[in-house]
């Protein structure tokens, strides 16, 4: 072969080879289109309390010159790769993530359901401390699994519950408003049912024993007391005359249909006409009350009886094998609750003088159901106040207990959270002070 004949030749391959090599290094990159990274961890439902954060940061690969955009209920709010949520209003907020590059986009959609600050969880009313301080308002919440105490308070600075004399033994909801009601000379005091904002209140006053209430409708409910039940302006919390036919203390009341039950230390169960609170029937021999069932029937008990009253105000008596007490002597609402999901009824079984050990179920037709206790609590506990409350959201059987004993005791608290159905506890909190708990109040 001749070399220098063919030296051009191999220049020329070179070149080209070098010149294709070139075309290949300059090839722009692909254009990927952007995707979820880690799409597993993407949570496209959450909730948070009012004016509380949520950092929603979405990972995206291939997000190279990437524009992003985030939208809160259409309206566009950020432009940067991550968002921070913070609500003023209660509600629920869609908010849609976008990131577009030249290889395209991707979008994101989260529902972000907003509470009120008091709205995710559940009260406990407590009576406080005879003597030595008011009544006190907690708050159970879902989230954190925290009890936060004092609430009225710390909500209404300007405000109390005084005389220090009283004591705060009910708390019912209704029409998005909760009424606490005290004894003792105390007032009653309504409240935003999620905000605990102070909207009015019967102040206190020598003379006032009020025990519970329950309302009507938008304009008019009652209130009961040491001494009666009262028609209540709603309006403007005006109290009416004495309704007549029942006498003596009066402790808790429900509605139900077109009746109200009320619960007479003198008569039993008095049931009223609600459109004109005339008295339609009573029922002697029930000290405890209320409660209902799925069915649509009012419970309540006495002696050695639970009181089944049918939507037609027929009675039937179901036989307990102990004796059922109530509270005229130091009242505080019924030890007695129904279940959401079943038709079944739990009611303590509390002593003449003091809390009990054990709470019983009692599923309609199945009497043998009332020959042992469904559940009896930790060593040395005992049920103070109601002290049950079936929680709907959770579909769990709540109790309040203290120490057995007294002096010191009474400042060790615990809330049990029971399976309804196999009376396993699912989760205890325990707390310190003298709150006296009364009865917990849940969200309907």
């Amino acid at each position: 072969m001749n070399f220098k004949k063919s030296m051009p030749l191999i220049f020329a391959g070179l070149s080209i080879l070098a010149l294709a090599s070139c075309k290949k290094d300059n090839q722009p990159e692909p254009l990927l289109k952007p995707e979820v990274s880690g799409a597993s961890d993407y949570k496209a439902k959450d909730s948070v309390t009012l004016n509380k954060t949520i950092f929603l940061h979405p990972k995206i690969n291939n997000a190279k010159n990437a524009i992003y955009s985030w939208t809160v209920n259409g309206a566009r709010l950020g432009s940067d790769s991550v968002f921070t949520f913070k609500a003023t209003d209660k509600g629920d907020y869609k908010i849609s993530f976008k990131a577009v590059t030249g290889g395209g986009e991707v979008d994101l959609d989260y529902q972000i359901h907003v509470w009120d600050k008091y709205e995710n969880g559940f009260y406990i009313i407590n009576e406080g401390w005879f003597g030595h301080g008011t009544g006190t308002v907690s708050f159970y919440r879902y989230d954190t699994g925290a009890m936060e105490d004092s609430i009225f308070v710390k909500e209404n600075p300007m405000k109390d519950l005084e005389p220090k004399s009283s004591t705060l033994e009910s708390g019912v909801v209704f029409r998005n408003k909760l009424y606490l009601v005290s004894k003792v000379g105390g007032p009653m005091v309504v409240t935003d049912e999620f905000n605990m904002k102070e909207l009015a209140r019967i102040p206190s006053q020598g003379g006032n024993d009020w025990r519970s209430f329950v309302g009507i409708d938008d304009n008019k409910g009652l209130i009961s007391a040491n001494g009666g039940v009262f028609p209540l302006n709603l309006n403007t919390l005006a109290i009416g005359q004495k309704i007549t036919g029942i006498s003596g203390q009066v402790g808790d009341m429900i509605k139900e249909g077109n009746y109200i039950f009320v619960l007479s230390q003198t008569d039993g169960v008095v049931i009223l006409n609600a459109a004109d609170n005339t008295v339609v029937k009573k029922i002697a021999g029930a000290t405890i009350g209320f409660t209902r069932t799925i069915d649509g029937s009012v419970w309540a008990a006495g002696g050695t009886k639970l009181l089944k009253i049918n939507p037609s105000l027929d009675v039937e008596a179901i036989t307990v094998p102990f004796n059922l007490f109530g509270s005229w002597g130091a009242w505080h609402p019924g030890s007695i609750t129904a279940s959401t999901k079943e038709n079944a009824v739990y009611f303590a079984k509390n002593g003449s003088f003091s809390g009990g050990t054990d709470i019983y179920k009692y599923i309609p037709g199945n009497d043998a159901s009332l020959q042992a206790p469904f559940l009896k609590l930790p060593a040395g506990k005992i049920v103070y106040g109601a002290g049950i409350s079936y929680n709907a959201k959770l579909d769990q059987l709540l109790v309040t207990t203290v120490q057995s004993g007294f002096g010191e005791n009474f400042k060790v608290n615990n809330l049990y959270f029971y399976d309804p159905v196999t009376a396993a506890i699912k989760k205890t909190v325990t707390y310190d002070g003298y709150y006296f708990p009364a009865v917990i109040v849940n969200h309907r």
